[in-house]
């Protein structure tokens, strides 16, 4: 791992490509009301926090696209609640994000992975909260794993059980996976910094390997992989190196230097340099973040990325959902170029498009 993080910082050093650069920044929210344990009433209170909360900050920000920012909420499909599922449709249709699915299991199986995974994906889809493959007309799905542990990647076996996750998964409708970076967590793939497609191969942890989304290209394997920045970074307030992995909590906030690094990564498609791919990730629905993302510090992370990176000239931001994401990264692989802004919706339809 510690080689790997000098070649980013290398890379990180580089300059920016000329023209105007594209920045696309997603939030990927494994959003668990569940947490610990709450029960129902807590539950209930950390969505209405949300749904009631998020629009008024939100609303006071655009991207290049006339846009508020647009969360990803990854729901935890073995505690659906459709209480908490119809509050958050409610506010995505208002504009502000999109539902997708999340998964914790442990010690299970092929079958019932599947069985877990249509039963999931219909409830979502039933809902109209899943975008629809425009080439199959079937619901598609991005997925983050509950903890970190994809494709049975922990050392211990715990947190999933399945070799061949990753094409299970894609057989269900979906189109890529959001989970990682996860360091220092063991679960950590040897691939870092990348957008790939994976293939399985009977073990443990596939998406060590990959072959980088690059344009010109075509898909390979089962998966997509679409990872946040992992990189060491220089702490100025504390005056010491840090592990940056593009995780937004409130003992680890979003200041702009963060902010910063996450753009330097340069994470996109090989050969389209121009548009960069942000996605980080967060635990909304825990309250201390919660307080965090809704308020001051979040206002002052959004604030700083429209001064920053959405001047029309030397960047153009736009805030997109893990579909949205995807679908830009499938243009570029295309051979699109331009505003990305215009690829929101190129393969998989938004959901309620009919």
């Amino acid at each position: 791992m510690g080689a790997l993080l000098a070649r980013q910082a290398r890379r990180m050093s580089r300059r920016r490509p000329q023209g105007t650069v594209d920045v696309m920044v997603c939030v990927a929210d494994h959003f668990e009301p569940e947490w610990r344990g709450a029960d129902p009433d807590r539950q209930r209170a950390r969505v209405r926090a949300w749904c009631e909360r998020f629009p008024e900050p939100a609303s006071r920000h655009r991207d290049a696209d006339g846009g508020p920012p647009r969360w990803t909420f990854f729901y935890p499909i073995e505690a659906y609640d459709r209480r908490h599922v119809a509050a958050l449709g409610r506010l995505c249709r208002q504009g502000y994000g999109e539902v997708e699915v999340q998964l914790h299991h442990d010690g299970d199986t092929q079958a019932g992975l599947r069985r877990m995974l249509v039963t999931g994906v219909k409830r979502l889809s039933d809902d109209g909260l899943l975008g629809v493959n425009r080439d199959t007309g079937c619901a598609g799905f991005a997925f983050v794993h509950g903890n970190w542990a994809l494709a049975n990647s922990r050392p211990d076996g715990r947190w999933c059980g399945v070799n061949g996750e990753l094409r299970i998964l894609a057989e269900a409708g979906c189109y890529a996976d959001f989970t990682f970076p996860s360091a220092p967590h063991p679960t950590q793939p040897r691939r870092v910094n990348s957008i790939y497609y994976a293939g399985e191969d009977g073990r443990p942890r596939p998406h060590d390997r990959g072959a980088p989304v690059r344009v010109g290209g075509e898909a390979t394997g089962d998966l997509m992989l679409v990872q946040g920045p992992l990189a060491l970074t220089w702490d100025p307030r504390r005056r010491r190196p840090r592990l940056e992995a593009a995780d937004l909590r409130a003992t680890d906030p979003p200041h702009p230097d963060r902010v910063d690094a996450w753009v330097r990564a340069g994470i996109g498609v090989v050969g389209r340099p121009e548009w960069v791919f942000v996605k980080v990730h967060t635990h909304g629905a825990q309250e201390a973040n919660l307080e965090m993302l809704l308020g001051e510090v979040g206002e002052r992370f959004l604030t700083h990325l429209e001064r920053a990176y959405n001047d029309g000239a030397r960047y153009r931001l736009h805030y997109v959902t893990a579909r949205e994401l995807f679908n830009i990264a499938k243009a570029a692989e295309a051979g699109h170029a331009g505003n990305a802004g215009a690829y929101r919706d190129f393969l998989i339809r938004p959901p309620g498009e009919s």
